[in-house]
């Protein structure tokens, strides 16, 4: 009702509501940012996962075509830097004989960092100890 061409007999939040406001806000606002910067950081990482999957893939076809035209696989650990996406990559190719005559193991492991105990990607693939894929 209308009293004096005012609605109701007051108007407008008390103390006590903006400051339950204010709580519940408070409380809302650090769990949406820190749930944002995780979401943030898995994103880096699945980009940077991604490339150095290209990375093991370039490595592995270059020692393919190295073992082709060389008649076979190039003997010992082999380690190199590859520059991609404005960024070091450090990678290195390990080879283990097999149970199957003829089969080599490889390795090819990709890493950020030039520190070679956890790489951030490994691809594996088994090759012809001839050299042909």
């Amino acid at each position: 009702m209308l009293n004096n061409g005012k609605l109701g007999g007051h108007s407008g939040f008390t103390l006590v509501e903006v400051m339950v406001a204010l709580a519940i806000v408070a409380v809302a606002v650090p769990a949406l940012l820190f749930a944002l910067f995780q979401q943030l950081d898995g994103t880096e990482y699945l980009r940077n996962r991604s490339i150095a999957n290209w990375v093991a893939t370039d490595r592995l076809a270059e020692l393919r075509l190295v073992a082709a035209k060389q008649g076979a696989l190039p003997k010992g650990e082999l380690l190199g830097e590859t520059r991609v996406a404005e960024r070091d990559w450090y990678w290195w190719i390990e080879q283990q004989t097999t149970e199957i005559p003829g089969f080599i193991r490889i390795d090819v492991k990709v890493s950020i960092e030039e520190d070679r105990t956890q790489p951030l990607h490994t691809l594996t693939a088994f090759l012809v100890s001839g050299g042909r894929p």
